[in-house]
C-alpha cells in the first residue's frame, strides 16, 4: 500500500485507513500464499536480483523474496505499516511514498502488487516514470489492479480500477515500459474469490 498524492500530509483518506487498520490489514494479508503471482515476475529475473517492494503493506511479499535469496528493498507511506512489515521481515522497511522515490537504476525488479491501485489516474504516469527511472536497463516490474473502470473512494481508500484497455492506454504514454503480458486472475485470500485482479508485467526499454 502506496501512494502518490493520496499521501501527501497526515490527512490523506488511504493513509488515514492503513494507519488506522494497520494490524487488522497485516493479519488479514500476511499469511496468503502469493505464489501463482510470483512465479511469472521471479523468472524473468536472475538470481540473487534486487527487488524494490513499492508499497510493500505487511512486508508477506518481501520475506518470500528474501526467503527465495533475493535482495529487498520494501517501502510503504504508511508508519504503522513500515513499523508492522519490518518486525515481520526482521530489517528496515523504508518509510516512503510514490512521489518520494529517487533511486537510480538500482533495481532488477519491482513489485507493486496492489499499491499503484490507490495511486490518482492523473498522477499515475508521473509514478511510473519515477519507477522506471529505480528499475535497471532490462529490468522487470510488476503491477496489479482491481479489474474494473473508474476512480473512486471505497471503504475510506482511493481506487483506480483498470480494464486490459484503459490500463494498456495508459501504459502508451510510458514509452520507456515494453509490456511483457497482461492477465486476469482471482483474489487469492480466504472469501475474496468473486474478486477479480489484472495483472502486468513491464520491462524497461
Amino acid at each position: 500500500m502506496s501512494s502518490d498524492q493520496s499521501f501527501r500530509g497526515p490527512h490523506g483518506p488511504t493513509l488515514a485507513y492503513y494507519e488506522a487498520n494497520a494490524q487488522r490489514f497485516f493479519q488479514e494479508t500476511r499469511s496468503v500464499d502469493m505464489s501463482p503471482l510470483y512465479e511469472p515476475f521471479l523468472a524473468l529475473l536472475p538470481s540473487g536480483a534486487r527487488i524494490l517492494d513499492a508499497g510493500c503493506g505487511s512486508g508477506r511479499d518481501s520475506l518470500a523474496f528474501l526467503e527465495r535469496g533475493y535482495e529487498v528493498a520494501a517501502m510503504d507511506a504508511s508508519p504503522s505499516m513500515v513499523e508492522l512489515a519490518s518486525r515481520l521481515i526482521g530489517r528496515p522497511v523504508l518509510h516512503m511514498s510514490f512521489d518520494q522515490i529517487c533511486f537510480q537504476e538500482r533495481f532488477d525488479g519491482v513489485w507493486a502488487c496492489a499499491s499503484l491501485l490507490h495511486v490518482p489516474k492523473r498522477n499515475l504516469p508521473a509514478v511510473l516514470a519515477r519507477l522506471g527511472v529505480a528499475l535497471k536497463a532490462g529490468g522487470v516490474m510488476y503491477a496489479s489492479f482491481k479489474y474494473g473502470e473508474g476512480e473512486a473512494v471505497r471503504d475510506g481508500r482511493l481506487f483506480n480500477d483498470c480494464y486490459e484497455e484503459s490500463l494498456r492506454n495508459l501504459l502508451r504514454s510510458r514509452t520507456e515500459f515494453g509490456i511483457l503480458e497482461v492477465w486476469r486472475s482471482t483474489d487469492l485470500r480466504p472469501g475474496r474469490g468473486d474478486i477479480t485482479w489484472l495483472n502486468v508485467l513491464l520491462r524497461k526499454c
